[in-house]
């Protein structure tokens, strides 16, 4: 969940579409290997250009154990409403509808994560509602299943997701993190369902390999 792009605070005139894919090539997150992701080879060229972190580029240690968590245990999803927070690539809601989701709707408030999400939701042949909606204010509305792939990664947002989060558990929806280890994620209130040790490019991470846990909210 990030600010607008730069170019398009600017121009106003910004083909976001256009702006994704000339940015980024078809890949694979490592862990998830049957997804096909729009990625981008470096992350700080690309940065300058929008001005903010596309988060909606790169294959992130949490979402990619959330996904292979969720396509191992397409049980949990099948038949189910999910939402996908801060969803950025599509990476875990595009798991959530290859498991058998009745509906998945994808949410981040960049618009060039929204068109990420369509391009690649849309590349792997799966229906995925992609919106640029904040629902952090709500108790999480008619989603049976929500994902969250790696969203303490700074202070502010840990305090609007984490609240968000529990609300929602507390009205009896599955709630599932993934997290590896970021210093915001609380210790306590999360049952560890797994943990995998993650590939990841070493300029976003400290190290080639995070180990990451896949957590559920405990339902108060």
């Amino acid at each position: 969940m990030v600010s607008l792009a730069a170019d398009q605070c600017r121009g106003g005139n910004l083909n976001q579409p256009d702006f994704v894919l000339a940015h980024t090539e078809f890949g694979h997150a490592p862990l998830v290997p049957e997804i096909t992701l729009r990625l981008a080879d470096e992350p700080f060229a690309l940065w300058e250009r929008v001005n903010t972190l596309p988060y909606w580029a790169f294959a992130w240690p949490g979402g990619q154990a959330l996904a292979r968590y969720v396509l191992d245990h397409r049980e949990l999803l099948a038949g189910r409403r999910v939402l996908d927070l801060a969803s950025g690539s599509g990476l875990v809601a595009i798991a959530a509808a290859m498991a058998g989701a009745t509906a998945v709707a994808a949410t981040d408030i960049d618009p060039l994560a929204v068109q990420a999400i369509k391009v690649n939701a849309k590349a792997n042949g799966t229906e995925v509602t992609a919106s640029g909606t904040d629902v952090l204010n709500t108790d999480g509305g008619s989603a049976e299943v929500i994902l969250a792939g790696d969203v303490c990664y700074d202070r502010a947002m840990a305090a609007r997701v984490l609240p968000f989060l529990a609300r929602a558990a507390a009205r009896g929806i599955r709630v599932l993190v993934g997290d590896p280890g970021r210093t915001h994620f609380p210790k306590t209130g999360f049952q560890a369902l797994a943990t995998y040790s993650v590939p990841v490019t070493g300029v976003l991470e400290a190290n080639d390999t995070t180990p990451t846990t896949v957590w559920q909210h405990d339902r108060e």
